[in-house]
């Protein structure tokens, strides 16, 4: 193991990675993807840490609000796990997004991810969070 693992949370409502937007030869991020980005790499406090440079496990769990037009039945029924999101966008897109607010921050590249786990699910308090890395020589060095 390279330390301990690394939690990254996230606070507010999930943001799915955009596609690159293009304009007069420009190419752009949408905005919320560059806000949620930013805000990603500020939560992350690392202090002297640094970045994980082995191969990586990643847990990244997100978490999505129940729609406002819930019945309170289908509301208790999501927060128990019965009712899982299953709607846009779709969940490799808040991977993408995901890893991108923690590379070269918690991990030295995403590229480095050899392990995925991910969960959609509907919170309360809506976060993208617990977006985990684990360093783990046993599948080796990187490349």
């Amino acid at each position: 193991m390279n330390g301990a693992p690394i939690t990254v949370i996230i606070a507010g409502t999930a943001v799915a990675k955009g596609r690159p937007r293009m304009t007069r030869g420009i190419t752009y991020k949408p905005a919320a993807t560059r806000k949620y980005e930013t805000h990603g790499r500020l939560s992350q406090a690392m202090g002297d840490r640094t970045p994980i440079d082995l191969t990586v496990r990643a847990e990244i769990t997100v978490d999505l609000p129940v729609p406002a037009s819930w019945s309170l039945k289908l509301c208790h029924a999501a927060f128990a796990g019965q009712i899982r999101p299953t709607s846009r966008p779709d969940t490799d897109n808040y991977v993408k997004a995901a890893l991108d607010v923690i590379n070269g921050i918690a991990i030295t590249d995403d590229s480095l991810v050899v392990e995925l786990a991910v969960e959609k699910r509907y919170t309360r308090v809506p976060k993208h969070g617990h977006a985990t890395a684990v360093g783990d020589s046993k599948w080796g060095a990187a490349a």
